[in-house]
């Protein structure tokens, strides 16, 4: 296993989206152990595939990865709360996102599963999933909010 490199701030990878998974093979097998190691060494609870320069649709959260994910139901409350970022280290923003969601992907085995998720399993699976859709947490604020962000930090482009 191997501690990949994060990419960070205005990385181009950051703003592409990742390809689906045709295959689980090793290479993919290797990918989920090194961004897992990668994910525990940062202290992070989640890390998807274009943070480490992967344009592919896996995510790694503490529990297991989950390749090709997509939301199949929001529902509940949107709640605002505070994320944090491995590619935007020491920046939190407060975004508003589904309390309660239900996700559709494969594991590690190639095996199609459903997860429920709430609170913050579901807060962190719709940040990855936004990860290799090529959306970085800051674009999920509204008009007013960007403009303080890029007031704040000024090098960022939207």
């Amino acid at each position: 296993m191997a501690i990949l490199e994060i990419k960070k701030f205005n990385d181009k990878v950051l703003r592409q989206r990742a390809q689906e998974v045709k295959e689980i093979n090793s290479e993919i097998r290797k990918l989920v152990l090194d961004m897992g190691e990668t994910m525990k060494a940062n202290n992070g609870i989640g890390l998807a595939a274009p943070q480490v320069g992967v344009l592919k649709r896996v995510i790694v959260l503490e529990n297991g990865a989950l390749i090709n994910p997509y939301i199949i139901r929001k529902y509940g409350t949107k709640i605002f709360d505070e994320e944090g970022c491995l590619s935007f280290p020491e920046i939190y923003i407060n975004i508003k996102r589904y309390g309660k969601i239900e996700v559709e992907a494969m594991d590690i085995e190639g095996k199609e599963i459903i997860i429920k998720a709430e609170g913050l399993l579901a807060r962190v699976i719709q940040h990855e999933i936004d990860h290799i859709d090529g959306i970085p947490f800051f674009n999920r604020l509204g008009f007013w909010e960007k403009i303080k962000f890029k007031l704040k930090h000024w090098s960022f482009k939207f």
